[in-house]
């Protein structure tokens, strides 16, 4: 019975993200993955960068510091126009102005959230759930957690094992991993974490599912 690792294997010998960001996710380890994960919530991530773009054209998103406290004092309408191709704009910029005020308000900067935020504290937040608080904690804190979503189900259903608990199916990836992790790490010649190689294994995922391939294992 093959396990995640197996499939990790077999994903990284097609070179999926020869093109792609280092981490995946654009611009990951800075405070655009907080916005990207609520805006791309119930929508196309092609809808997510027309407004991350506009944000940036208008000064709103610039340096991770700058950018959290510009949202934190915005007007919910205005932020909304300028994330208007993400829909649910207005649900949307609530949350964000929301999250990053008590982002400021419980750990001051954006570096300490870095270095200091939890799943809890972030599943404790307005609008954010597991997957959105998985893909901050990867994609933006470097966190050793591998975010699962509906193309991870559908891609594992696809290979005849059906997980569909969050929870479970995330452990599923991580124990595989964690239990031939000498070897996962020597996939990457020990160049790049545990966190990257998540953020990787997910991102291999998604765009294999987007290609419609099958995979051999």
């Amino acid at each position: 019975m093959f396990d995640s690792y197996d499939i990790l294997v077999a994903l990284k010998k097609l070179d999926l993200l020869t093109h792609r960001d280092s981490w995946w996710w654009p611009n990951a380890l800075s405070f655009e993955v907080v916005v990207g994960a609520i805006l791309t919530q119930n929508t196309k991530w092609e809808n997510v960068e027309k407004s991350l773009q506009s944000l940036k054209n208008h000064l709103i998103l610039s340096d991770n510091e700058s950018s959290l406290k510009n949202i934190a004092q915005m007007n919910p309408d205005v932020l909304a126009s300028h994330i208007a191709s993400s829909g649910f704009l207005n649900q949307k910029s609530v949350r964000l102005i929301l999250l990053c005020q008590n982002i400021l308000d419980d750990f001051g900067s954006f570096d300490v959230f870095l270095s200091n935020v939890d799943r809890q504290w972030l599943l404790s937040q307005k609008g954010i759930g597991k997957e959105s608080a998985d893909s901050i904690l990867n994609y933006a804190c470097a966190k050793e957690v591998m975010v699962v979503d509906k193309y991870t189900y559908k891609f594992l259903c696809s290979l005849g094992v059906d997980i569909p608990d969050y929870d479970e199916l995330q452990s599923y990836f991580q124990n595989g991993i964690n239990a031939n992790i000498k070897r996962t790490l020597e996939l990457y010649d020990n160049k790049i974490p545990l966190a990257q190689i998540y953020a990787r294994f997910h991102g291999k995922i998604v765009e294999f599912s987007k290609k419609k391939m099958k995979l051999e294992l």
